[in-house]
């Protein structure tokens, strides 16, 4: 499968969002050879000709207007979120010219801040969710969340995550769109085609669902852990995008106040803070997900 650097982006897009579409707007929903949408019911839902959207999906012309993209994506039924996604890429079919890569940096206000929360886990993310600052906390609620790691490649590729997440498959239908919606139309940069050429080849649930195309920036929800120390936790989760960085993002956990969950994720700091003598107490190293080596 074609991860990222395809010319032909938005076609790729339309012919996927197209599938997804159950046909009872459409004219004849008789006989149907493939899923979603005829390419000729889009072209009659828009407005448009046949032939003229059969040329942009198959990447020979390049140059819709605005009017036509948004009636392409009343169409296929896009919301807000996604018919933005689809006027990106189309503005920007052809691959630019990169810049040279810097290595992401997280400033140290942010570092302190985070270190400051002993019974807030959090963590700081770049563009594409590799780990690049996180508190003891945040460590020891998974160790998936140190720095170095990668949120993505992790949850589809490391076992320990589906023991570790209760709702694994509702997570992982998140975070797919989630990336899209950070990475926009920078499609061809390397770093993207690496992570999702190696998500492609080793996970078929990632590819079932990078194929869907989806694009969503939930910045806020919950999540359920099933901790190896602590136990199960109920922790609502809120993403935050820092100014002046390219994609940084800044995630942090809490408990419902009174919960069960914050009496056990007062534990878990507990097990996590620091001793008297500058380190963290013997019990952090037990927090890691049984299996995994110690990174």
């Amino acid at each position: 499968m074609t991860a990222a650097g395809d010319a032909n982006a938005l076609g790729r897009y339309l012919r996927a969002r197209r599938e997804l579409v159950q046909p009872d707007d459409a004219r004849d929903t008789g006989n149907r050879r493939v899923p979603g949408l005829r390419r000729e019911e889009v072209a009659f839902l828009a407005g448009i000709s046949s032939d003229y959207y059969n040329r942009l999906e198959q990447g020979r012309d390049r140059n819709p207007s605005e009017q036509v993209l948004r009636s392409i994506a009343r169409a296929l039924q896009l919301d807000e979120e996604a018919t933005a996604y689809l006027l990106e890429i189309a503005t920007r079919s052809s691959p630019r010219r990169r810049r040279p890569h810097r290595p992401e940096k997280v400033g140290g206000g942010i570092r302190t801040l985070i270190d400051s929360w002993p019974l807030t886990p959090a963590y700081v993310h770049g563009k594409y969710m590799d780990v690049l600052a996180s508190n003891s906390l945040a460590v020891a609620l998974s160790p998936f969340n140190a720095p170095g790691r990668n949120g993505i490649l992790a949850a589809f590729l490391e076992p320990e995550m589906r023991e570790l997440h209760r709702d694994w498959e509702d997570m992982t239908a998140r975070v797919v769109p989630y990336l899209r919606s950070v990475v926009g139309a920078d499609i061809e940069d390397p770093r993207l085609v690496e992570i999702v050429g190696e998500l492609s080849l080793r996970s078929e649930r990632f590819r079932t669902l990078w194929a869907r195309q989806d694009v969503k920036h939930k910045t806020t929800g919950t999540t359920l852990f099933r901790h190896p120390q602590v136990g199960p936790l109920e922790l609502h989760y809120e993403k935050l995008l820092l100014p002046g960085t390219d994609g940084q993002t800044l995630i942090t956990y809490h408990a419902q106040p009174g919960s069960a969950s914050e009496e056990r994720l007062h534990l878990l700091a507990s097990m996590s803070a620091p001793d008297q003598a500058g380190g963290t107490r013997p019990a952090t190293d037990r927090t890691r997900t049984p299996g995994h080596p110690t990174s």
